[in-house]
């Protein structure tokens, strides 16, 4: 690879906005690579700057590490991937993203309707969880996520 097309990892933060601390835990976490100068400084491809874009969008979306890891080695490391294999792997984000937009909406208009209502319909109400009955349905705000009072056992 030409000299000239590596970037310092100061620079790789400036263009993609990114911490240099964050870039140096990707590279530890094998999401991009860097080379070496002579005196030892990270030296990154300018094709670089598109992996870390994809990282950030990956998280904005709501992915984990591992799923972008995942993803990520399904791209080739030497190059910028084309258009196609970028579409190949952000199309299976989709329904990922059509479930979050569902939740958030859930979300919006049971928090419209309960927060600070004093309203006494507490058969009704997605907040209302006597005796954490929800738990066992599994974590976080069951009722909020789509769960209803009918699907645990006892008094709602």
């Amino acid at each position: 690879m030409d000299r000239n097309d590596l970037l310092p990892i100061g620079e790789v933060a400036t263009r993609s906005g990114v911490a240099a601390s964050a870039l140096r835990f990707y590279e530890s976490e094998g999401l991009i690579a860097a080379e070496r100068s002579a005196g030892g400084r990270r030296m990154f491809p300018r094709h670089v700057l598109r992996r870390v874009a994809f990282i950030r969008v990956a998280q904005r979306v709501g992915l984990s590490l591992d799923e972008i890891a995942e993803a990520l080695s399904l791209l080739p490391p030497d190059r910028a991937p084309t258009v196609r294999e970028w579409a190949r792997i952000s199309g299976t984000w989709r329904a990922r993203i059509d479930e979050e937009i569902a939740a958030l909406e859930r979300t919006r208009d049971d928090l419209t309707s309960c927060i600070g209502c004093g309203c006494l319909s507490l058969n009704r109400c997605r907040l209302y969880n006597p005796g954490d009955a929800a738990a066992a349905l599994g974590d976080g705000p069951r009722f909020l996520l789509g769960d209803d009072h009918d699907d645990v056992a006892g008094p709602a």
